[in-house]
């Protein structure tokens, strides 16, 4: 049997100084994530306004004709296209008598059902219990009952303070496992940085087709649909380049504006793999009206992730179903559509390029007796001259290398 889908009214409020089509686009992403969380959005209501109203976010009028609206259309839900305080969400709740979400919540809803790893789990969980700590007050009369249970609370103690004991000493244990898991992924990055790997990270606006291209790249297997938040947990696979140079490459969580701030410091060790890469592949959705908002916004996160110093290369995807508007604005950039081959090898003929730009040339004769020597020369470095020299029993050998490469110091004694 399908479940039943909760019906939903979106609220917005579009403030004195924001354009109306960056609204319009913020309320029609707010539909998509209420999609993809499940649920149906049955009305938007709109209010222009100039500031925030303290105790309900929206006016008084508004509040009223919500309640209304909820009793006629049989709404399950409200959501409003903001995160709400705490004080807030519980004057709305009380208001309306109806279930309320903001932005944040929504999104968090969603990361919990995409989560695959533990440590992605562990992350969601974080975030939804450091969002749901300041706002156990607003949970209704059966939080705040005296308990009485033995050897659990002390004598008067409230549900609310055993909830809020409980979720404190829930968030300590999640962050304990987390530092685990942080210090298990520094040891692989040390193992990546010793082996001197170039490391390439996807980043982008969800739903950019990241996924898509990590599995063209890649012939990896990432789970790879049209919706938001699709891919959650980082995925590292290898990627051969036309030369047969093997870089790695890491997908990663897509950004959206206003994404909450408790998200971004959960999934701080999870970005971490980001700020070890090499390069970053910047994928923009030419087919959205909205791309230059979608920069934007991915370079301010990158920015506050003190990211934004990395070499990048930003690649317009979907240009099959480019927008009618579309202009690319990036310097470094390539324009590309993932379901095309040669698209594809053209992309990859490009990060080489790249990898070629962070590399130092070498050139030396090695004798054919260094079999293991050669042999890295052929795996770790970009070989572009392979030549045996019968007069001198060696190869000549032209190519490039990542500075710091041990290859670069083995090669001295036969350089040309």
């Amino acid at each position: 049997m399908e479940n039943k889908k909760e019906r939903a009214i979106l609220v917005g409020c579009e403030w004195s100084g924001i354009s109306h089509s960056r609204f319009a686009y913020s309320m029609e992403e707010l539909k998509r994530l209420v999609e993809t969380a499940q649920g149906e959005a049955v009305l938007e209501v709109v209010q222009k306004r100039d500031r925030v109203d303290a105790a309900t976010y929206i006016g008084k009028g508004k509040v009223a004709e919500l309640r209304a609206l909820v009793s006629e259309l049989q709404a399950d839900l409200i959501v409003f296209n903001a995160e709400l305080s705490p004080s807030q969400l519980r004057n709305l709740q009380a208001a309306v008598d109806c279930r309320v979400l903001d932005r944040t919540q929504l999104i968090l809803d969603i990361f919990a059902t995409r989560a695959r790893s533990k440590e992605g789990k562990l992350q969601v969980e974080l975030a939804q219990l450091e969002y749901l700590l300041p706002r156990l007050g607003g949970r209704g009369t059966e939080l705040s009952r005296l308990g009485g249970g033995i050897g659990t609370r002390g004598p008067g103690e409230t549900q609310l303070e055993t909830d809020r004991r409980h979720i404190r000493r829930r968030i300590s244990e999640i962050k304990a496992q987390l530092e685990t898991v942080v210090h298990h992924r520094e040891r692989y990055r040390e193992r990546r940085k010793k082996n001197h790997v170039f490391q390439i990270a996807l980043v982008g606006y969800t739903n950019a087709g990241k996924s898509t291209l990590f599995n063209r790249l890649s012939a990896a297997n990432s789970y790879e649909e049209n919706q938001l938040f699709a891919t959650l947990d980082p995925m590292t696979r290898k990627v051969v380049l036309p030369s047969g140079y093997t870089a790695l490459l890491t997908d990663t969580v897509g950004f959206i504006q206003d994404l909450p701030t408790t998200l971004i410091a959960a999934f701080r060790s999870t970005l971490e793999e980001v700020r070890e890469a090499d390069l970053l592949l910047h994928v923009i959705d030419s087919s959205n009206p909205d791309y230059d908002n979608h920069q934007k916004t991915v370079q301010r996160l990158l920015s506050e992730l003190e990211m934004n110093h990395l070499p990048q290369l930003a690649v317009y995807n979907k240009m099959d179903i480019k927008d009618s508007h579309f202009v690319p604005n990036a310097q470094n950039s390539i324009m590309i559509s993932a379901k095309d081959e040669k698209d594809i090898h053209r992309l990859l003929l490009e990060i080489e390029k790249q990898v070629l730009a962070e590399m130092v040339p070498y050139r030396a004769l090695v004798p054919q007796t260094e079999g293991k020597l050669l042999s890295v020369l052929k795996s770790d470095t970009i070989l572009r001259e392979l030549i045996f020299k019968e007069e001198n029993e060696a190869y000549q050998c032209k190519g490039y290398a990542l500075p710091g490469h041990p290859v670069l110091g083995a090669i001295q004694q036969y350089a040309e």
